[in-house]
Formats: C-alpha cells, structure tokens, sequence
C-alpha cells in the first residue's frame, strides 16, 4: 500500500515528506507533556519538593499543550489542503487517462464502476490520506516518543506493556485478511448497484410502460439487498477482532499493574516509578487503540488505492507517429475486427473516395457503425488497416483522427449546458459570428425563439429539455463548426417525423459540402443518389455499386429496396367487432 501511496504522491506533486514532518513533530508535541509530567511527579516524591521548580514546569507544560494546539491547527490545514489538491489532480488525470482509452476499455467496463472508481474511491483515498494516515503515523511516533519515557523510567515495566503490542497486532492481521475478500465484495456490490441505478433511471420510461417501477423492479431491489447485507458484513465482521485487540491491552495493563505491585513489596521499584506508569503507561495504549482501528479501515480502503492506480495504468490506445494525410479518400484493406470474443468484420476491404458520398447498408449487427468507428479511430484494427490518404490510421494520433472526423449519429447525445456551448464544442475558439452562422444554417435558429432564454437555454441532461429533432440539428450545427473533411452520418433522419426530416436534411446537404462523406442507411431513398453503396452481411461485404446497379444485380440491397417499397403503402386495416 506504501508503494501505491508514494506513486499518487509523485504523480500529483504533492510531497509526501511535507506530511510525514509535520506529523512528526505533532507526535513529538504530544509526547513531550507526558515528560514534563514525569518531571513534576519525581519532583512531588523528593523529601523536599522544589515549588518553584514545579510551577516553572506547570508554565511550561501549558506553554507546550498552546504550542501543541497551533502546530497542530497549522498541520491540520497544510495537510488537508495538500490532500485535496491531490484527489483534485487525481480525478482530473482519472478524466484525462478515460479520454485516452479505446472504446475496447468501456466495454469491458459498466458505467457505474468507472463511476464509482472517480468519485467512491477517491473519497476513499482522500479520507486514507486526510484523516486515517495522520492518525497511524501520529500513533507510530507517539507511541515511539512515550516507549522512550517509559523504558528510560523502567524498562522491565515497560517491556511488559510493550509485549502486548505484537500480540493485540495479530488479531489485526486476522482481521485484515478477512477484510481483503468482504472489502472485494463490498465494492462489487456497491458497484453493481450504481449501474444498476443509472440502469433504472435511464430506462424509466420503458419501466413505467411495463408497470416495473418500484419494488416491481426486483434487479434494483435485489442489488439494493445486497449492498446491504455486504455494508454489515464490512462492519461487523472487523470489529469482533480490533475488541479483542483492546483487550489484550486491558489485559496487559492489570499485568504491568501487578508486577509492579510485586516488585514496590519487595523494594525493587521506587513509587513514583509505580505512579507514573499508572499515569503514563495507560496513555501508551490510546494512540495504538486508533492505530487498530484505522489499520482495519486502511485495508479495506487499500483496495480503493488499488482500482485508482489500476485504471491510471490501463493500457492507452497506440499514440501513432503524428503523420498527417494529404487528402481524404479512406481504404479499408483486409480489415478484421472483433469486439471481445465477437467477430463483427471479416478481411473487409473497399475505398470511400474523396469528396465522395458512399452508403453502407445491411442488417442490425451487420458491420455498419464499426466500420465508422473503425475509421474515427474508436477502435483499432486486429488485423489489415484502415487507411485515410493514403495514411494508416494506427499511424495518426488520435487526437489528429478525432481533427479529420466530424459525426452526427441518430442517438444525439448533448451536455447540460447551453444550446450555444452545445454548439461551441465543435470548435472552442469560433466567434459568436460564426457559431450563430452555423445554427441559421443547420435551421437551429427556426427553434429558438420558443424557447425560455434562445440560444442560452439550458439543454438538460443529454438534451432532455429539447425534442429529437431540435437535438439533431444542434448536432448537425456542430458538427459543421468543426468543419472536418471526414463526415459519418449514422441516418440522422430515421426516426424523425416528416416536418423535422425536410430540416434535417436541408441541414445535412449544407455540412456534406464538398466532404468525403460516409452514411449509414437504413432508408434506402435517402442514399440512391450515393456515388458508392457497400451491402454488408455478417461482417462481410456482399455487394457494391451504385442503386441502379444494385437494383439490376437483383440481389441483397434489391430485397432491401422492394421490401421497403412494399411496407411503405401498409396501412392498419380498420377491425369491425360485431356484439352478438
């Protein structure tokens, strides 16, 4: 845990010798009143007891309990600030470090557990480092500083006290070790209740359809139930342990009491030795007894310690070699991909010409948005390539892809922001000219004057506030401030009704212009004009050409097309019920 501890330390810059001193000398401030005490009982058991000596000494020991109160006011803040300095560095790497990882990563990942890593486990951290490890270290030195005293006043006395210690630890260690498996589950559970919640927050809708909310939907009980159960157990299965451990100081103190007893009886201990063991010696157990149970608490969070540094060490994607293509006509060359254990493209190769529109149409589940991803560098490729002027991708950083690609996908996702910075993120540093010239143009501007605060209107979480076609063209808007050559449309129209269809596709032919363009179909009129259409089937490419082709091929995309045909002059067909 060390280890991990000293690599957060350096990568946030915060230094961890600046911590370590200050609680040194709080430890030493502590201890040093317990000395002080000391001198004044000797001084109490002489045949004549020198006042003035004692009132010097009581002076000086409220002199040191005020010192001890700044120093320790100063460290508590210096620490503190340094601690949340460093979890505020560590959650913004967390973010960097997830911006830099492949589709790939999330997954294999749920959200909730990506969640919980930034923001549980950091508080973990953050109470290890904040308040748990000034604790143990304050105990180390405090009871360093009073064994000191003690063994200097009788060490045989002291060695009886100081014999508890590896005994009390062993209960520790038992309890660390069923820790390390309960602290595991704990997390688990917390984990997979959190995305088992966004679960159900995300799908409400479809829950109230099917009257599933509430205690209806058992998935979130069940984990509910679970977190509970696993919450005790973290709890109450420590705690027998670190009581024992209390005990056996108990223990040894009445043990330290009667062989001093034995040895005051037969005159080999002096009674003011005697009395300051009975005063002092019980002090040496109270820093040791928070030392017990925040090791119990550190074990657990240690696990915490772990999952930080395990995802600021996972794998990043292939940075490339920074080369920049000299146009924008996209091959894919023997290109196969599989998403885990799932094989979606088999040894596919076609071009996508500059300046071009080609389609690609086929069945859910057929290749269509990977070979999109695959050309954003969303993923990378098991096996070929996917080239762009001629450049292989994995060759490009990807943040010089993420430059060339601009997207507008059916599922728009938008900030809980403003509709202008929604807009804004397709290029940071345009004007307000150039960002209310992208919106006339994508037709956002036809919304605007019906909402509360126009174009500073808040959004709402993923654009909740605003209808779907209102979403689809601020996307489109953005995707035109950032004007990249490369535009992947994923049928942007197909789930909008007509009105917001004829905006949409007024928006998409002002983006298009003079891009290369790559469009996912799945309304086959919206693509007969495409100067390429690629039919994919199971991971592979079944035909390609223009529509007139296609449709004279008599093949694939010809089914496609007439079974569209058909369905577009279906009507319901009016039932009459006859009451007999």
């Amino acid at each position: 845990m060390l280890k991990n501890t000293l690599y957060l330390f350096k990568l946030t810059k915060i230094r961890l010798n600046k911590v370590v001193a200050g609680e040194f000398l709080h430890g030493l401030l502590l201890a040093a009143p317990i000395g002080i005490l000391l001198l004044i009982i000797w001084e109490l058991f002489k045949e004549t007891p020198g006042k003035t000596y004692i009132w010097q000494l009581v002076v000086f020991l409220v002199f040191m309990f005020i010192l001890q109160m700044w120093i320790a006011r100063k460290i508590f803040v210096s620490n503190n600030l340094a601690i949340y300095n460093m979890t505020s560095r560590l959650r913004i790497k967390l973010g960097n470090q997830l911006q830099k990882l492949s589709l790939g990563f999330y997954k294999r990942r749920e959200p909730g557990d990506l969640a919980s890593v930034v923001l549980q486990d950091v508080t973990n951290i953050e109470t290890i480092l904040g308040h748990s490890l000034p604790n143990i270290i304050g105990a180390i030195l405090g009871t360093f500083f009073l064994s000191i005293f003690l063994l200097i006043t009788d060490w045989k006395l002291a060695l009886v006290l100081l014999a508890a210690i590896p005994l009390a630890y062993l209960f520790v260690i038992l309890a660390t070790m069923l820790m390390k498996k309960i602290s595991h589950e704990h997390i688990q559970s917390r984990n997979r209740t959190g995305s088992r919640f966004i679960e159900y927050v995300i799908g409400i809708r479809h829950l109230k359809a099917f009257n599933q909310t509430g205690e209806r939907f058992s998935t979130l009980k069940q984990t509910f139930e679970k977190l509970r159960k696993d919450s005790i157990r973290v709890e109450a299965v420590p705690g027998p342990f670190v009581m024992l451990s209390f005990m056996i100081f108990e223990l040894f103190f009445l043990l330290m009491i009667y062989h001093g007893l034995l040895r005051l009886s037969g005159d080999t201990l002096d009674i003011p030795a005697l009395i300051a063991f009975l005063v002092i010696g019980y002090k040496l157990y109270e820093p040791l007894k928070l030392l017990m149970i925040d090791y119990a608490i550190l074990r657990y969070m240690n696990v915490s310690l772990k999952r930080v540094i395990d995802l600021l060490q996972s794998p990043l994607q292939d940075k490339g070699k920074d080369e920049i293509p000299d146009n924008w006509h996209v091959e894919f060359k023997d290109v196969t991909f599989s998403y885990l254990d799932r094989e979606i493209l088999k040894n596919v190769s076609f071009n996508i010409p500059e300046k071009g529109l080609t389609a690609l149409v086929g069945a859910s589940g057929s290749g269509k948005t990977t070979i999109a991803n695959l050309i954003a560098r969303f993923w990378d490729v098991q096996q070929g390539s996917v080239r762009i002027g001629g450049v292989n991708v994995k060759d490009m950083s990807p943040q010089n892809v993420y430059k060339l690609i601009s997207q507008v996908f059916q599922d728009v996702y938008l900030f809980d922001d403003t509709v202008y910075n929604n807009i804004k993120i397709g290029n940071p540093d345009a004007s307000r000219e150039e960002i209310m010239r992208v919106a006339e143009k994508a037709q956002v501007t036809e919304f605007l004057n019906i909402l509360p605060k126009g174009i500073e209107t808040m959004v709402g979480e993923g654009g909740s506030h605003l209808s779907g076609g209102q979403k689809q063209r601020i996307s489109i808007a953005r995707a035109m401030l950032k004007n990249a050559p490369i535009i992947l449309l994923d049928e942007a129209t197909a789930s909008l009704d007509p009105e917001n269809e004829i905006y949409i596709q007024q928006a998409i032919q002002e983006l298009v212009k003079e891009k290369t363009v790559v469009v996912i179909a799945h309304k086959l009129q919206t693509i007969r004009n495409a100067d390429n259409i690629i039919v994919l089937e199971n991971g592979n490419i079944a035909e390609q050409g223009k529509h007139k082709e296609l449709l004279n091929n008599k093949g694939l995309y010809a089914n496609y097309w007439n079974t569209q045909q058909k369905t577009t002059g279906w009507k319901l067909k009016k039932q009459v019920v006859i009451d007999n």
